[in-house]
């Protein structure tokens, strides 16, 4: 009798076993390679915009402003060019091109901070004049 109960209770240790095992799949990064490769590419990015940045702390004044607008720049182009070959699409191009009209003008308006008077004024019409030439050309990619 002993016997058989220890059979069937072993028997249901099993069963349980294996449907804990059904339930409790691994997470889908750690079965996607694709995902596992796409959590990677964004880890290096991440990683990239902190040596960058971590490079611009020599700097001073606006320099240093500049070096950090270009690095936070570069890890916003870099996660959009990562997004759209992850999923090429119409939407995930134009994306990407709005992040690179986008980090243009921020790094071209911090550049003319470092001008005075009139030379930073005609500095800034020309980073809009600019970004409004990137932004029509994004808007006929839409048509």
């Amino acid at each position: 009798m002993k016997k058989l109960l220890l059979m069937c209770a072993a028997a249901s240790c099993m069963a349980v076993g294996q449907v804990h095992a059904q339930v409790n799949t691994p997470p889908a990064a750690a079965t996607d390679p694709a995902m596992a490769e796409y959590k990677a590419a964004r880890d290096k990015i991440s990683a990239d915009y902190k040596a960058d940045k971590a490079a611009c702390d020599a700097m001073k004044d606006n320099a240093k402003a500049v070096c950090v607008k270009e690095a936070q720049g570069r890890q916003k182009i870099a996660l959009a060019e990562l997004d759209h070959e992850r999923s090429p699409s119409d939407a995930n191009a134009r994306r990407l091109a709005e992040a690179r009209v986008a980090v243009n003008y921020e790094v071209a308006r911090e550049k003319c901070n470092e001008r005075q008077g009139g030379d930073k004024a005609a500095c800034l019409k020309e980073a809009k004049a600019t970004e409004a030439k990137g932004k029509a050309d994004i808007k006929a990619m839409k048509k």
